[in-house]
């Protein structure tokens, strides 16, 4: 199967693919709202036209449009009219944290455990064929990957796990493995891959990669799926603990006293 896919800008080519099954509005607008927090599109970024966008995700126009003016309610979208007119992202940390919070929080514990298991299943197939079947070449282009890995903030970080996991597929030569890999990266990659706020898991990132690696070269493909299963467990037990803390943090905040305006006096 050839690589030239996977080995373009994977994080692109996962927010433009066709939705499956829906032309709802809602799931447009998610894709975009989730590859703007994520950092894969940037502050500034020129999206592409409304009739460009419904053509790339395969829904209907009305709904590339509904989806924009949604993105564009949430303070994360901007049009410009005229010549150089467009619509453009913008969005800050802040705001992007705090849409991810939300929908963390809108999860439930089981459905963010449930997600572990089918991400992990797919992710791990895929390094364990990939094993079998990669040729030196293969190797050398995951190797590639990583080297090129910016570490240093979230957004870097995400977008070197996206591709590593879309080369992994792609070096599977499985169509259907590096189909369900995008969809699953366009649905489920900015809530997933939270931990990656951290420094101490962008670390851990590297450390998993070099694993699968080292695991595919050595033709090992229990090794493999283990290393991914386990990176990707170790996300969702993150994405858990940071659901109970933002809770946690929530009820001391609704508990704490309303404090009087420093204008209202006491009266007597």
């Amino acid at each position: 199967m050839p690589h030239a896919t996977a080995r373009a800008d994977a994080a692109r080519a996962v927010i433009f693919s066709p939705l499956e099954g829906a032309g709802r509005a809602e799931l447009v607008e998610q894709r975009l709202t989730d590859a703007i927090v994520s950092g894969v599109l940037r502050d500034g970024e020129r999206l592409p036209s409304e009739a460009e966008l419904a053509k790339l995700l395969g829904v209907a126009l009305v709904t590339a449009r509904e989806a924009l003016l949604a993105l564009r309610h949430k303070g994360l979208v901007r049009t410009r009219r005229g010549r150089d007119g467009g619509s453009f992202v913008t969005s800050d940390r802040d705001t992007s944290a705090r849409l991810l919070d939300q929908r963390l929080l809108a999860a439930s514990r089981i459905a963010l455990r449930d997600l572990s298991l089918h991400v992990a299943a797919i992710a791990g197939m895929a390094a364990e064929v990939a094993a079998d079947r990669a040729s030196d070449d293969d190797v050398q282009s995951l190797v590639d990957i990583d080297a090129r890995a910016d570490l240093a903030t979230p957004g870097g970080a995400r977008r070197a796990v996206g591709r590593f996991g879309l080369e992994v597929a792609a070096v599977s030569q499985s169509p259907r493995l590096v189909h369900e890999e995008l969809r699953l990266q366009a649905e489920t990659g900015a809530l997933l891959w939270m931990c990656l706020r951290e420094q101490e898991y962008r670390d851990r990132s590297r450390e998993a990669r070099l694993e699968v690696i080292d695991a595919i070269r050595r033709a090992d493909g229990t090794s493999a799926r283990r290393a991914t299963v386990a990176h990707v467990t170790s996300a969702v037990e993150w994405l858990i603990d940071e659901k109970a803390r933002i809770e946690a943090a929530s009820v001391i905040d609704d508990a704490a006293p309303t404090r009087p305006h420093p204008s209202e006096g006491s009266r007597t």
